[in-house]
């Protein structure tokens, strides 16, 4: 099944030319099924980029997935242009009557920093908040699955002397799990961190289960609660040339000690285009967390139970 997105969103023209699935908003109120209300809190400077990327692998999943584009009220992003906010996106005030299926919470390019000096750290927290009873499962990435981690369970995050840069490879745990259902026994996954989260510190917790790790770059994918909340700390949403780009722009402003991305350019050439690896898992992830929201939220949004 298709995603429903607004008709006139840039992402639609992407999505139709690589043939993902999409539908149209008058065809989509013609057909007598409930789709999944899912929103997404893009807290990535670059919108639009971010956009693309979510909906590219949310509109591969079987279910028709309605989508609510939201952005922090506590500070607007600079790289996007106001209008594009202004046509696409509600601030969470505006959208905080509702409730959700799901709840996707991008990274921010705000890692090192402290997360109570974060412009929006308190909206950011009214947010995971109301989580809890408007939403059935959320999907936190990167920074954000760290920031969630810190809110609710009082994890904290360490500055990693190098920053963590590549395409690392992982292995699969032995026993079967809906959220890595279909997954190969090795997957390679974008990684693109100067923070990382202790492995210990999320043992200790009896409500998490670390499904990915790697030993060079930590704990990848962990879950709670029967996957009301999923944290994904690397990037299978990523493009090609994602992990490039940002390599580049780091090494030009000098703010992180960077190494060569690890696995990444062919020959360690930085004028070779990098393959990509790791198309087929980031849709069977999100398709297979998807699948678990579908199979698990209520008909009725009412009756969303609260997380305790």
């Amino acid at each position: 099944m298709p995603i429903k997105i607004p008709d006139n969103l840039p992402a639609t023209k992407v999505l139709e030319e690589e043939r993902i699935p999409i539908i149209r908003t008058e065809r989509a109120l013609r057909q007598d099924i409930r789709p999944l209300q899912l929103a997404i809190l893009n807290l990535m400077p670059d919108k639009i980029s971010t956009e693309n990327q979510l909906l590219r692998v949310l509109g591969s999943s079987p279910l028709q997935v309605e989508i609510s584009l939201i952005r922090t009220a506590s500070y607007q992003s600079k790289n996007t242009h106001p209008d594009h906010l202004e046509n696409f996106y509600d601030t969470w005030d505006n959208i905080s009557h509702r409730r959700f299926d799901g709840l996707v919470i991008t990274g921010a390019p705000v890692e090192t920093m402290e997360y109570e000096d974060v412009l929006y750290w308190k909206e950011l927290t009214d947010i995971l908040e109301w989580s809890k009873t408007n939403v059935y499962s959320s999907f936190f990435i990167c920074w954000a699955a760290q920031a969630a981690l810190y809110y609710h369970h009082k994890i904290r995050k360490k500055i990693n002397d190098v920053k963590l840069m590549g395409n690392y490879r992982f292995r699969l745990p032995s026993r079967y799990d809906p959220l890595i259902a279909g997954f190969d026994d090795e997957i390679y996954i974008p990684v693109a961190r100067q923070t990382s989260v202790k492995r210990d510190d999320i043992l200790e917790n009896k409500k998490l289960d670390i499904l990915l790790e790697n030993k060079e770059t930590g704990p990848c994918l962990v879950h709670e609660n029967t996957y009301r909340r999923v944290y994904m700390f690397n990037h299978l949403e990523y493009d090609r040339d994602t992990i490039k780009n940002e390599y580049l722009r780091d090494l030009e402003s000098g703010q992180y000690t960077v190494s060569l991305p690890v696995n990444y350019f062919p020959d360690n050439d930085v004028e070779n285009d990098p393959p990509v690896t790791w198309r087929a898992h980031r849709n069977l992830l999100f398709g297979n967390w998807l699948n678990v929201v579908y199979q698990g939220t209520p008909f009725n949004l009412d009756d969303i139970t609260p997380i305790a």
